[in-house]
């Protein structure tokens, strides 16, 4: 990566720490608008709620701290955290429940539209994508 790109990724990591670390705030200062995220079916939401917020702020730590070498895992685990609550993010949408400043279903559709940029986001700013890219394809194990 050159240094303007290695510059822009280390802003784009920092953004996206600051991302999580509000968000991961979010869930104990207002848990109610998280619980619209919350799928009716899924046990235990109030939990829900608090773990994921613990896991965003852990989440925002390491993408601040964590040494370079591991820097792209913790991006995949980053990107795998944004896939992991995308179905809170359809639930919302299908159930139609406001949040967020999201009151209708045009803007919990653009929020969906979102989450692939959280993914992508993840994957650069931490060198993930890239140092996958880098490997040979014979190095490449079937989970990548």
């Amino acid at each position: 990566m050159t240094g303007r790109m290695a510059g822009a990724a280390a802003l784009g990591r920092l953004l996206l720490a600051a991302f999580l670390a509000f968000a991961g705030i979010g869930h104990f200062l207002n848990p109610e608008s998280f619980a619209a995220q919350v799928p009716p079916w899924f046990p235990a939401p109030e939990a829900t709620i608090l773990v994921s917020g613990v896991v965003e702020l852990v989440l925002a730590a390491a993408l601040v701290l964590a040494p370079q070498r591991h820097r792209p895992l913790v991006g995949w685990v980053v990107a795998g955290f944004f896939v992991v609550i995308f179905p809170g993010n359809i639930s919302q949408f299908v159930t139609g429940t406001d949040a967020f400043g999201l009151d209708s279903d045009l803007a919990r559709a653009v929020r969906l539209l979102f989450q692939p940029v959280l993914i992508a986001w993840a994957l650069w700013s931490t060198g993930a994508w890239a140092d996958w890219r880098s490997r040979p394809a014979a190095r490449r194990t079937p989970a990548e």
